[in-house]
């Protein structure tokens, strides 16, 4: 198959997923606003505005995605509104979660109100605040080494996470540093664990 077919093949699967309605649990509404979109459940409400190659109509407790823009790049919008649309409904219904880990001697993170503050080995501490629309706790019996991030914005706790883990990324030797939990750090060996050549 050649690169054209697989594009083509690929923008035709982007196609079909992006007409397939995005069912609303119960619990969950939605409103359509304009080029607005707004999603509420148990978990929050989030906000959407739409580009305007896409159209968003709700009908029946579904949201129907469509477009009537020619070609390929419509098709894929078509499927990563469609994709956005559902990432939303499962957010506000049973929320999103990310687990970082910190390793290191004295590494530890506490929390006060919607304030972090993390030891990570440096001079200092490092003061982070909590974004709106999420949600930190840290497992009592981690002894603050493990902090939980909460939210329906998916979107938000990947970028909140990073940014936390950015603040000492592992380290490729010993593997200290702040990590997502189940994330595969590679870890190299040192000077002394080598057999090194002459």
């Amino acid at each position: 198959m050649n690169t054209q077919e697989t594009t083509e093949s690929k923008t035709s699967k982007t196609s079909r997923v992006g007409k397939r309605p995005v069912e609303l649990p119960k619990g969950v509404a939605a409103s359509v606003n304009g080029r607005n979109v707004e999603i509420k459940g148990p978990k929050g409400a989030l906000t959407r505005q739409i580009v305007s190659q896409i159209d968003v109509k709700l009908d029946a407790g579904k949201l129907l995605v469509s477009s009537d823009a020619p070609g390929r790049d419509a098709s894929r919008l078509q499927g990563l509104v469609r994709a956005l649309l559902a990432g939303m409904v499962k957010g506000v219904a049973d929320g999103y979660e990310r687990i970082l880990e910190l390793k290191g001697t004295g590494y530890r993170v506490e929390l006060k109100g919607t304030t972090l503050t993390f030891a990570l080995g440096y001079s200092h501490p490092v003061v982070f605040e909590v974004p709106k629309g999420l949600t930190a706790s840290i497992p009592a019996d981690s002894k603050g080494t493990v902090l939980v991030l909460q939210g329906a914005d998916k979107e938000l706790i990947g970028q909140t996470a990073a940014k936390i883990r950015g603040f000492r990324p592992p380290e490729p030797y010993g593997g200290k540093g702040v990590r997502y939990r189940g994330e595969r750090v590679r870890e190299k060996a040192g000077k002394a664990g080598k057999s090194g050549k002459k």
